[in-house]
C-alpha cells in the first residue's frame, strides 16, 4: 500500500526483482521458480522506532555467468566509490561522477536513467534526490551542485544494466524493467554524512555472499 508520487499503491512488502527487472518487482510479474543463474535483487524498507532503513543487494542463484559476475562487481564497486565522495563540502555531482565513471567508462555497462537515491530518516522517501548520472541539460537535476553537509542522511543506490540505461515500465507502472531485456543489478546503502566523512550504516551488507541457494 505504500505510495510514491502518482504511482499506484505498491502491492508488496518487499521489492523482489529478477534479471531484467531493475527495481520494484511484484509477485504478479515473475511467477516462475527461480533457476540457477538468475539474478535476484532484494530491496526492503523498514520502519523502526520512528526511523527508516532502506537497503538493497543483488544475489545470483546457485551460479553466475561471467558477464553477470562482472555486472555485480561493477555495481558494488560503484557504490563504494560513490560513498567515498560523500564528504562535507563536496557536491552531489561528485557522487554521480564517481558512479557513472566507473559503470560506463571503466566497466562498459549502463547506469539506469531516471532513477536514483533519496533522503531518508523519519520517512522512506524525501529530499534530496541523488542521481547516479551527470545531468545533460540545465534543470535536469536541480540538486546537483548542492554540497554534502554533516547530518545529511540518504539512501544511495546505483542501478545498472548490461545493454541499456533506458527502461520499459509499461502500463502496470510496477515494476521497472530494462528497455532491452538485459540483466540488471541494484545496490543500495544508507549513508550518514558526518563531519569526518561518510558513514555507511549498512556496511555489513558488503560481507554477504554473492551466490545463494
Amino acid at each position: 500500500g505504500y505510495r510514491v508520487g502518482r504511482l499506484p499503491p505498491y502491492p508488496s512488502h518487499a521489492c523482489l526483482s529478477v534479471n531484467e527487472c531493475v527495481v520494484h518487482g511484484t509477485p504478479g510479474f515473475y511467477t516462475k521458480p527461480l533457476k540457477a543463474g538468475d539474478l535476484l535483487s532484494v530491496d526492503v524498507g523498514v520502519f523502526y522506532k520512528g526511523w527508516v532503513g532502506d537497503a538493497a543487494w543483488t544475489y545470483a542463484i546457485r551460479e553466475v555467468s561471467e558477464e553477470n559476475r562482472r555486472l555485480m562487481e561493477c555495481g558494488k564497486e560503484a557504490l563504494r566509490r560513490g560513498i567515498a565522495e560523500m564528504k562535507p563540502g563536496a557536491t552531489y555531482l561528485n557522487w554521480a561522477k564517481a558512479v557513472q565513471g566507473h559503470v560506463e567508462t571503466e566497466c562498459k555497462f549502463h547506469c539506469v536513467r531516471g532513477l536514483g537515491g533519496h533522503g531518508i530518516g523519519r520517512k522512506l522517501h524525501g529530499a534530496p534526490f541523488v542521481s547516479n548520472v551527470m545531468p545533460t541539460h540545465p534543470g535536469e537535476w536541480p540538486e546537483a551542485f548542492n554540497k554534502w553537509e554533516p547530518g545529511t542522511l540518504v539512501a544511495v543506490e546505483p542501478m545498472l544494466a548490461i545493454g541499456t540505461g533506458r527502461t520499459s515500465q509499461g502500463e502496470r507502472s510496477w515494476p521497472i524493467l530494462t528497455g532491452d531485456g538485459s540483466a540488471s543489478v541494484h545496490y543500495e546503502a544508507d549513508v550518514l554524512v558526518t563531519e569526518k566523512g561518510p558513514r555507511d550504516l549498512t556496511e555489513g551488507m558488503s560481507e554477504l555472499p554473492d551466490i545463494v541457494g
